[in-house]
């Protein structure tokens, strides 16, 4: 099934309902959507694997909207974006969505780790999404466009000044 493309894999599923074809495609895009949470939640692996699950499953039980005017990722990573946004949106006011877990160890992996979740929740949410989607994601500004429906200016904006806030975090804290 490997060589299989999206859009084909895509097709069995919304018209045949075959289950392994949409395995496939789960396979394909987990982790980056799986990454995509941890870096908004800023690290919470459970909250991040909930919200995941929460896009897949919204992903089949959508796939016959899907039109193909995007790749099935951009697709994917929509949605991905409409669940975390749902998701912020229906926390309780009295919870900061910006608590982050307090360093924990001495390793240099889990201080830098610790350290980039800290300068991550300096972010405004769009800032941050922004952010994590063009330098961790590798997107470009069109596709971050595309995913979060944000216009290219704002999105530029956005990351000029989420880089200027996690630059001047990072130097405060010896990384330059």
């Amino acid at each position: 099934m490997a060589s299989l493309t999206d859009i084909s894999l895509v097709a069995q599923v919304a018209v045949l309902g075959n289950r392994r074809a949409f395995d496939e495609l789960v396979r394909r895009y987990q982790s980056p959507v799986r990454r995509f949470f941890l870096h908004q939640t800023l690290g919470d692996e459970q909250l991040s694997d909930d919200l995941a699950q929460d896009t897949f499953i919204k992903a089949y039980t959508n796939i016959s909207k899907f039109r193909g005017l995007a790749s099935f990722q951009t697709w994917l990573m929509r949605i991905a974006y409409n669940v975390f946004y749902d998701y912020t949106r229906s926390k309780k006011q009295t919870e900061d969505i910006d608590v982050v877990p307090e360093r924990t160890g001495s390793q240099v992996q889990t201080s830098l780790k610790m350290d980039l979740y800290h300068a991550l929740a300096l972010l405004k949410p769009d800032e941050r999404t922004c952010i994590t989607l063009q330098l961790i994601d590798g997107y470009d500004i069109s596709k971050i466009a595309e995913i979060t429906q944000i216009k290219e200016g704002t999105v530029k904006s956005h990351l000029s000044r989420g880089k200027e806030k996690l630059a001047n975090y990072l130097k405060q804290n010896g990384y330059g």
